[in-house]
């Protein structure tokens, strides 16, 4: 039952937002008491909580996995990242906007999550920051820094799917036409990172 309400929750915190979604609401569409919920949670902030971390920690790990970035050359890692962050947003494309609209009022939640996934990612930028300086040295890429790179392919990627659903809806595209439209802008996305990249 316990996993069932952190689905439902999942679901309808995506949908509907934090403010929008009671734990009256994740009974009825559970299909529970409302008691059941806040015995397993206590409370909807310690349920919103739970499911923010799970969602972000897998997200995460997937984004900085080590095992299929090895033997690759510095772009190709990048090129990997980029198009590994599009693919999980665009299974989950209501991520963005939740950040977006929850962020603010979860900087412990942040704070947290970040310490806990610390380890994970930093291993990763540190070598990405190390052969980032051997490719700038060698005049394979022009003199940045990696933090800007990081920051450019996910507001890319972030705010293409934030805005896509506005586009959709005023221009009236079909499921074969968005399907299109995510395949080229996976492809632009890369290239516009490689494009800042040159030197």
């Amino acid at each position: 039952m316990e996993e069932i309400i952190l689905e439902t929750a999942e679901r309808l915190f995506l949908e509907n937002g934090y403010a929008s979604t009671s734990t009256t609401l994740i009974a009825k569409e559970v299909g529970c008491n409302q008691a059941l919920v806040h015995y397993y949670f206590r409370t909807k902030e310690n349920l919103f909580n739970t499911i923010f971390e799970k969602k972000f920690k897998a997200f995460f790990q997937q984004i900085f996995d080590m095992n299929h970035l090895e033997n690759l050359s510095f772009l190709d890692k990048l090129k990997k990242i980029i198009e590994t962050h599009f693919d999980l947003i665009s299974q989950n494309p209501q991520i963005p906007q939740l950040i977006i609209s929850e962020l603010p009022r979860l900087p412990e939640q942040i704070k947290s999550l970040k310490e806990k996934l610390y380890s994970y990612p930093e291993s990763l930028f540190a070598q990405l920051g190390e052969e980032l300086q051997v490719e700038i040295a060698a005049g394979r890429v022009r003199n940045v820094d990696l933090t800007d790179v990081i920051i450019i392919i996910v507001s890319l990627n972030a705010a293409l799917f934030t805005f896509l659903p506005i586009v959709a809806s005023i221009v009236e595209l079909d499921e074969n036409e968005r399907k299109s439209i995510l395949a080229h802008r996976k492809i632009e996305h890369v290239n516009i990172v490689m494009s800042y990249l040159r030197p």
